[in-house]
């Protein structure tokens, strides 16, 4: 089971890394028009969301092939950047179409990365890939 949840994890995270430059090609590029950029966020706050985005996926799927030993504690210190910006997106920016359903949206996306991270640090599974 955790085996494949690793692999589902990797499958994730290459959608992750798609997803991210994608958001830096229409970034760099507005004409392009994916419409993945959001109108609320300034610049720089979007730059850094399509930088952490690329980053996780990158070091993640990079990680997973070359069996990086690093793999688990730098993507979860990415989880704990992805989480400030969410937040700083959430509270400032009204990031998830505003209004009060966001805060569950953030609260989600914590909780989501607290069992990720649970999962990278304890399984024998990743212990077994990345160590």
């Amino acid at each position: 089971m955790a085996r494949h949840a690793l692999l589902l994890l990797l499958v994730v995270k290459g959608g992750l890394l798609v997803w991210g430059v994608l958001g830096f090609i229409e970034y760099v590029l507005p004409a392009v028009g994916f419409g993945l950029q959001d109108a609320n966020f300034p610049r720089g706050v979007q730059f850094l969301h399509w930088f952490l985005l690329v980053s996780t996926g990158t070091t993640f799927v990079v990680g997973y092939v070359w069996r990086w030993r690093h793999t688990p504690a730098v993507t979860v210190t990415l989880y704990a950047t992805l989480a400030t910006l969410c937040f700083v997106e959430t509270v400032d920016f009204n990031a998830f179409g505003g209004g009060d359903s966001r805060f569950a949206i953030m609260t989600a996306e914590f909780a989501l990365y607290a069992v990720l991270s649970v999962f990278l640090l304890r399984s024998p599974v990743v212990r077994t890939r990345f160590g």
